[in-house]
C-alpha cells in the first residue's frame, strides 16, 4: 500500500469523526473531542470498548505502535489497558495488533488521550509467521 494511501485512511477517519461532530480542531491546531465525542468515548467505555466484528476477516492486520515517554507512564499503562480491552493482542511491549477495521476508535482514543503523534497506526497486508495470531483471534485464512 503506497505511503499516501495509509495517510488517507487515517485522514478519512478523522474527517468522518469531525463530520459526525465527535472531533474538532482546537486553537492549538490539534484535534480534540467534542462533548458528543466524550459521550461516544463514555459509551465505548461502558461496553468495554467492544467494536463490531465483520463476519469475514479482510486479511489485513491493524498494528499500533506507541512511544509514550516514561514521565507519562500512567498514560502509557492506560493506553495498553484500553487496547487490550478493545481486543488488541500484544506483539511486543508497545506494539499491538488487531484484525479488524478500527480507524474511528483509534482516532477517538488518540484525541481523548492526546497522543496523536505518539501512536502510529498501520494496516498491514502481510505478516510473517502470523498463524499463531490467526489462532489467537480465531481467524481462518
Amino acid at each position: 500500500m503506497p505511503c499516501s494511501r495509509q495517510t488517507e485512511i487515517i485522514k478519512r477517519a478523522r474527517e468522518r469523526l469531525r463530520a459526525r461532530g465527535l472531533l474538532t480542531y482546537a486553537k492549538s491546531g490539534y484535534l480534540e473531542l467534542t462533548a458528543k465525542g466524550e459521550t461516544e468515548i463514555a459509551r465505548l467505555e461502558r461496553t468495554n470498548y467492544q467494536l463490531p466484528k465483520p463476519k469475514q476477516w479482510d486479511g489485513k492486520w491493524r498494528v499500533l505502535i506507541f512511544d509514550i515517554p516514561e514521565k507519562r507512564r500512567m498514560l502509557r499503562d492506560k493506553v495498553r489497558a484500553t487496547l487490550i480491552a478493545i481486543g488488541f493482542k500484544r506483539l511486543q511491549y508497545s506494539v499491538f495488533i488487531y484484525p479488524h477495521d478500527c480507524e474511528d476508535a483509534v482516532a477517538l482514543l488518540k484525541a481523548d488521550f492526546k497522543i496523536g503523534k505518539d501512536l502510529l497506526y498501520m494496516i498491514v497486508d502481510e505478516l510473517e509467521n502470523d498463524r499463531h495470531l490467526c489462532d489467537r483471534f480465531d481467524l481462518h485464512k
